[in-house]
Parts: structure tokens; sequence; C-alpha cells
């Protein structure tokens, strides 16, 4: 079984978020990742906020938005009055999202980019805004052909590991086998945020 990114190389920019820049500061190598894509970045400003507090402060995850930021690889972005009041009516809806997913969702909406958020409301409201458009997943950064190019296949599993077991990236359930198959079922054991870990680490261990 196969997967491969669901990102495309037409440029459009990807807008990231809180979640999706966690998983790129834990799985250690963010900034190639990133440097890999033929993509812009962009990060909302209330997504920057967020990593604000002092336990982003001190895991490095501010640090890390920061020299992204210094060296060139993101944009952060402010919202315009029209994306304000979409990031006002996501975040008290029903169901409401929080301020980073509806920041994300915002920007990438009304300036027609591509959202990359792995919480299942946030990627609802996404395609339920954008003619069903599939938001993309912090996987999809990782599995991008020219960002396993650039890691090399033994990188690009240590990375996908790291964001699993250190950032506790979500994946689909349709992609659970094949990203066991990718890390290993020795490192899954590790991964307690999989889909259907319970009953699937019973049979990794056997």
């Amino acid at each position: 079984m196969t997967i491969s990114s669901s990102l495309t190389n037409d440029e459009t920019p990807l807008v990231l978020d809180t979640s999706v820049l966690i998983n790129l500061h834990a799985c250690t190598y963010g900034e190639r990742i990133l440097s890999a894509l033929p993509h812009g970045i962009i990060v909302p400003q209330i997504v920057a906020n967020e990593l604000e507090h002092e336990t982003s402060k001190a895991n490095g995850e501010h640090g890390f938005l920061k020299d992204l930021v210094i060296a060139g690889k993101v944009e952060i972005a402010t919202m315009s009055d029209a994306e304000y009041a979409l990031y006002a009516r996501l975040i008290t809806g029903t169901p409401s999202l929080d301020d980073g997913e509806a920041s994300t969702i915002a920007i990438a909406s009304e300036r027609k980019l591509l959202a990359i958020i792995d919480e299942r409301k946030g990627r609802t409201k996404f395609s339920e805004l954008n003619n069903q458009a599939v938001a993309g997943w912090s996987l999809d950064l990782m599995l991008h052909p020219d960002v396993r190019g650039s890691l090399g296949p033994t990188t690009s599993a240590e990375a996908t590991y790291l964001a699993l077991c250190d950032g506790r990236m979500r994946i689909a359930e349709e992609h659970c086998d094949h990203v066991v198959n990718l890390i290993g079922t020795c490192r899954a054991v590790d991964c307690t945020c999989l889909p259907g870990y319970r009953y699937r680490s019973r049979a990794w261990r056997r």
C-alpha cells in the first residue's frame, strides 16, 4: 500500500495552522521541508501569536517560527476586514473553531489559497467554504516528492516518526497502514496518536 502527497506543483501558497507548525518543529527537519516545497508559505498572525506562550518559547516552537520568518521561508499575514469577518463567524459558529484554525481558513478561503489543517472540524469547514476543496495535511508536506527527494527516504521516515511521536501529528485513518510501513512497526508503538492505536498496537507488538 502506498500513498503520495495530495499537494500539486502549481505553487499555490499554503496557509499553515498552529498544529502544522508544531509538527514541523517536532520532526526537527521543518526548515528543510519548507525549503524544498515549491509553494509559498503563509502563517496567520493569530497562529504566530499562539506560539507566544511560555511553553512554546521554552520548547523552541516560538524560535522555530521566528527563524523561518527571518530566513524568508514564511510570511506572516494579518487579516483583511473580509477575512476577519469570516474568522469571527468561524469562532462563534456551531461547531466553533479555535482561533488558529479559523484564521487559517479565513485567509485561505478569501485569498483562494490552500489551508493545511489536520483537525477534522477545520478540514470539514474548509471544504464547506471552498466548493468541497480538500485541505492538506501535515503529512502531505512530508510526503511531497520534492521533500522526499531533498531529505531522502531514511530522513523522510525519521521526520514522519518524530512528528507523530513528539508532535502527535494527526493523519487520516486510510493513511495509517502506509505510515506504519514507512516508519516501521517497532517505532509505530511509540506513536499513540495514530488512528486505532489501541487495537493496531497489539498486532505491532507480536
